[in-house]
């Protein structure tokens, strides 16, 4: 199994700044792509950011330029510094990593974080 723990959320005021992060442990072999999704009250759960392995970064356009998502690979650690913060942030964040579990099955398997709250207020 894998475990992730996420830690950094918390209350802040609006054009204020959080670092939420994301530590993955048990059964890993590589890790392949690493993300941060939300969920605000009443709204589906939605893509933040994501990055690979080899850095790629993708990111929701309604972050681009105030959310940078960064990995400490040799940690397992994924990271995401959230600057300029709208009250329309404010939502659960939750990290997802898809991973290898062995040399020999190559197939990816995901799993998601419990979750930390952020709240921005105006």
């Amino acid at each position: 199994q894998v475990q992730l723990v996420e830690s950094g959320g918390g209350l802040v005021q609006a054009g204020g700044s959080l670092r939420l992060s994301c530590a993955a442990s048990g059964r890993i072999f590589s890790i392949n792509t690493m993300g941060w999704y939300r969920q605000a009250p009443g709204k589906q759960r939605e893509l933040v950011a994501t990055i690979t392995r080899g850095g790629s970064t993708n990111y929701a356009d309604s972050v681009k330029g105030r959310f940078t998502i960064s990995t400490d690979n040799a940690k397992n650690t994924v990271f995401l510094q959230m600057n300029s913060l709208k009250p329309e942030d404010t939502a659960v964040y939750y990290c997802r990593i898809w991973v290898r579990i062995s040399r020999t099955n190559t197939l990816d398997y995901d799993y998601w974080g419990q979750g930390t709250q952020v709240t921005v207020s105006s």
